[in-house]
């Protein structure tokens, strides 16, 4: 299974609820020495933007799986660069206004920023 896929999967899954930063984080992880569970741990206070609508979890998510896989400053900063350009704000609340001004569906919009994250990712990686 891809990254993709495994990302695609947790997005889905109805059994149990892998956040934005959860589901950018944990296809990274154990190809990089931590455990599934321990991920889940560390990621699960960064979702919905650190729980109040700041920095976006799937950008948080990105950096934790940047951070894990021994990405360098450069790559940490083009990652943050290429995220904001592409969707306007690496911030949660500011994101969410945006779709929301716009007419669209949370969970969609939210997926699709953790699909960016993880592309991103495995791009620079």
């Amino acid at each position: 299974m891809t990254r993709m896929e495994h990302t695609k999967k947790l997005r889905a899954d109805q059994t149990r609820h892998y956040n934005c930063c959860q589901a950018t984080l944990l296809p990274f992880c154990e190809e990089c020495g931590l455990e599934k569970e321990a991920a889940m741990k560390i990621a699960a206070s960064f979702g919905s933007g650190m729980k109040h609508g700041s920095t976006c979890g799937a950008v948080t998510g990105g950096l934790m799986a940047l951070g894990l896989c021994g990405a360098d400053d450069k790559k940490t900063a083009s990652f943050l660069r290429k995220f904001k350009e592409k969707n306007g704000s690496l911030l949660c609340a500011e994101l969410l206004a945006a779709n929301a001004k716009n007419g669209g569906d949370k969970k969609t919009h939210c997926d699709n920023k953790v699909f960016d994250a993880v592309q991103m990712v495995e791009e620079l990686l």
